[in-house]
This record gives C-alpha cells, structure tokens and sequence, in this order.
C-alpha cells in the first residue's frame, strides 16, 4: 500500500526536521542549550515515530504486519499500537504541561527503550528467519541513527541535573 510507504517518508523527514531544528535551538545562543534542543526534539520525534506508528498500526494493522513480513490480525500487534500511542500522547503532555527536562528524558528513555529492543528483533528476524524485507531490516540501523543523534545532547542534559 502506498499510503504506507508515504507514512514511512513522512516519520523519517519529520525526524530530521525535529534534528536540525532541535540542534539549531540548542546551538542559537552563546551557551549550548540542550535542555531547549530536547524540549523540542523529544516530542516531536516520539509522535512522529511512536505516534504515527501506532496510528498506522490500528487503521492499517494488516497492510502493516504484511509488509514486514510478520502475521497478521494479532492482539499483540493491537497493543503494541496501544503502547505507541500512550508514548506519543505522554510526550505530548509533558511538552505542554511543561514538567521540565526529567519528566522529557522519562518518556524518551521508555521510548528508547521500546525501540532499542524492538530494533534488535527486526534484526533477529531478519537473520533468523531472513526477513529481508525492507520494513523489516531498516529499523534496527533507523533505531541506531536516532540513538547516535540523541547521545550528546541528553548527555549534556543530564551533566547539568
């Protein structure tokens, strides 16, 4: 389906705004701001990949476990959808309720957490049962790319606690 292919495109491209963005916050005063770069990146990476996930995973649950290369119509998949939504629509209340950078690092590092393991089995998968298709084998470097971008400024977040 080519809806879900656009879907795929939109969560990356919106990942790099919220990186080139969030870095360009960061680095717009004299002083390295990473709780201001954070404040932005973290929820708007977590709707874009948990949110928009999630989405797609109730409307479109099938189509999507096809395409993976995974079994169709399970619970798990449902609450796993389930769980996706409850990170974006958290991050998105501390965001506006504005309960600061220890509250914005909690629901990213669930989040992380989520997807770290999640990429290790897309990998496992793919090796196992070589699950060569592209839905399936992009997340474990996607999930590894996002980790890379994120280190320095929660590392720098968390030096000034």
């Amino acid at each position: 389906m080519k809806l879900l292919a656009v879907l795929d495109w939109i969560r990356i491209l919106i990942v790099s705004f919220a990186f080139y963005f969030g870095y360009s916050i960061g680095f717009a005063g004299e002083i390295y701001n990473p709780e201001a770069q954070l404040h932005f990146m973290i929820p708007v990476i977590i709707f874009a990949v948990a949110g928009l996930s999630g989405l797609e995973g109730l409307f479109f649950g099938d189509e999507t476990a096809k395409i993976k290369g995974y079994e169709t119509g399970s619970n798990y998949q449902k609450q796993s959808d389930i769980a996706l939504l409850s990170y974006a629509v958290v991050a998105i209340l501390v965001f506006f309720f504005e309960w600061g950078i220890k509250a914005e690092l909690t629901i990213l590092f669930t989040f992380l957490f989520f997807f770290f393991f999640s990429g290790l089995n897309h990998a496992f998968d793919a090796i196992k049962r070589k699950n060569y298709k592209w839905q399936n084998i992009n997340r474990p470097f996607i999930m590894l790319l996002l980790i890379a971008g994120l280190i320095y400024p929660v590392l720098e977040a968390l030096k000034r606690l």
